[in-house]
C-alpha cells in the first residue's frame, strides 16, 4: 500500500544552498525543453519528447555550451523529473486536456526537488529526520509524524518544495497492507452534502460549519487586504521611479505569502478534523455529489467563497480515507439534481429556489434544502465509486 506524507523540514545553510540551487536548476531544464521544443516547431522540425531531449542535453546542448555546465553540479534525478513534468504538459496540451506549457518564472513558481531511491540505503526515516540523496539527513520539525523505516515502510520518492520562506517534503511511503474494517462493525450509509453556507451536512443532521465565517479567519482575512494594498504601493512606487527598494518589495511578498499559508493551514486541518468526525461514525458508504468547481467557479458571485471551502481538496482527502478505513464512497453523477428533489414524494422541482434556506414541496413537505439533498443523495439508486 502506498502512502504520501508531507511535513516540513529544518534544512542547514548548506542544504539551503544546494536546496535553492537544485529548483533553480529544474526551472531552467523546464523552460529550456519548451523553448527548444517551440524553436523546432518552427523551423518546421519535429517535436522531441522527453528521452530523446534528455540525450540532446548531454551529448550536443552542453558540449557546444559549456557556460551551462553547472546543471550537472544537482542531482540528477531531478534534471531528469523536470524533464519529464515538461513533456507531459505537452502531452496533456496535444491531448486538448490543458492549454499551451507556460515559462516558470523565477519568484512566483511552484517548482519542487525531486529525488527517489536508488538503493536500500538511499532513503531512510527515522523519528526526527529523514535521509535525503545529495542532502543527507534532514531534520524533521514535526517528530513521528512519518513512519520510520524501522517498521518495515520504504521510502520510494519525495519532492521538497519550498513556500514562505519555508520547506516541506513530501515522500511516498511502500506501507504493509492494513486490514479494512469488517462490514458488522459499520452503521447504515449518510448522505453528506456539500455547500456555501455550511462545509457540509450530513443526512444524520450533522451539520458542520463555514470556517471562514470564523473571527480568526476573518482578522487574517483583514490582515491579507492591508497587506496587499501596502504591497500594491509599493510596486507602483517603483514604476514610477521611486525610492522603493526591491528588497523591501520582497519582504512585502513575503508577509502576503506567510498569511496566504496561515489561511491554508486553517481551511485544511478544518477538513481533515471534518472528515475524521465523518469516518469515526464508521457508516457503511458516503454518498457524495459530483460538484464541478471549475463550472461553477465561473459564476463571480460565489467563486470567491468557493475558493475558501476548497470543495476538491475535501473529495480528495474524502476518498484517501475511505480507502484507507474500507468504507464505500458513492458519487452521484452529475444531472443528478439532489438539492431540487423532494425527498419524500420524489418529484423534481425545477423552479426550486437556490436562495432559499427551505426546500417546499407541492406534495406538503417542508424541510431545511441542504438536509433534503443530503436524503436524496443518500437513497440515490445509481452512482459511481470513488
Amino acid at each position: 500500500m502506498y502512502r504520501s506524507f508531507k511535513v516540513e523540514i529544518d534544512p542547514t545553510p548548506e542544504q539551503i544552498i544546494k536546496i535553492n540551487k537544485t529548483i533553480g536548476v529544474c526551472r531552467f531544464i523546464y523552460n529550456l525543453f519548451i523553448s527548444q521544443n517551440k524553436e523546432w516547431y518552427d523551423n518546421g522540425e519535429p517535436f522531441m519528447r522527453g528521452h530523446a531531449f534528455n540525450v540532446w542535453m548531454n551529448h550536443d546542448f552542453l558540449p557546444n555550451n559549456p557556460e551551462y555546465m553547472w546543471i550537472k553540479d544537482v542531482n540528477t534525478s531531478a534534471v531528469k523529473r523536470s524533464i519529464d513534468d515538461a513533456d507531459h504538459a505537452f502531452q496533456k496540451f496535444f491531448k486538448k486536456k490543458g492549454g499551451f506549457p507556460q515559462f516558470k518564472k523565477k519568484k512566483d513558481s511552484d517548482v519542487k526537488m525531486y529525488f527517489y531511491r536508488k538503493g536500500s540505503r538511499d532513503c531512510e526515516c527515522e523519528r526526527h529526520r529523514l535521509k535525503i540523496p545529495s542532502l543527507g539527513w534532514v531534520r524533521l520539525k514535526e517528530k513521528g509524524y512519518i513512519p520510520t523505516t524501522a517498521s518495515g515502510v520504504w521510502v520510494k520518492s519525495g519532492r521538497i518544495s519550498k513556500r514562505a520562506g519555508r520547506y516541506f517534503v513530501s515522500v511516498l511511503l511502500d506501507m504493509p497492507d492494513e486490514p479494512a474494517i469488517a462490514p458488522a462493525e459499520m452503521t447504515d450509509g449518510i448522505g453528506l452534502h456539500l455547500g456555501i453556507r455550511e462545509l457540509a451536512l450530513t443526512s444524520t443532521g450533522v451539520k458542520f460549519e463555514n470556517i471562514n465565517k470564523t473571527d480568526t479567519v476573518r482578522k487574517l482575512e483583514k490582515r491579507l487586504r492591508r497587506e496587499h494594498r501596502r504591497f500594491s504601493r509599493k510596486l507602483e512606487n517603483e514604476k514610477h521611479g521611486g525610492q522603493t527598494q526591491g528588497r523591501n518589495i520582497e519582504k512585502q511578498k513575503l508577509k502576503l505569502q506567510r498569511i496566504y499559508r496561515r489561511i491554508s493551514n486553517i481551511r485544511d486541518n478544518y477538513i481533515d478534523q471534518t472528515i475524521a468526525e465523518i469516518v469515526k461514525t464508521k457508516p457503511s458508504y458516503i454518498a457524495i455529489s459530483d460538484i464541478n468547481v471549475s463550472l461553477l467557479m465561473k459564476n463571480h458571485y460565489v467563486a470567491k467563497y468557493l475558493l475558501g471551502q476548497k470543495l476538491r481538496r475535501f473529495r480528495e482527502r474524502l476518498t484517501s480515507k475511505c480507502h484507507e478505513t474500507g468504507i464505500q464512497l458513492r458519487i452521484a453523477e452529475k444531472s443528478f439534481r439532489s438539492a431540487s428533489i423532494c425527498s419524500s414524494c420524489g418529484k423534481l422541482n425545477k423552479n426550486a429556489s437556490i436562495s432559499s434556506d427551505k426546500f417546499k414541496c407541492s406534495c406538503g413537505y417542508c424541510e431545511d434544502r441542504s438536509l433534503n439533498a443530503s436524503y436524496n443523495l443518500r437513497d440515490m439508486v445509481i452512482y459511481t465509486t470513488g
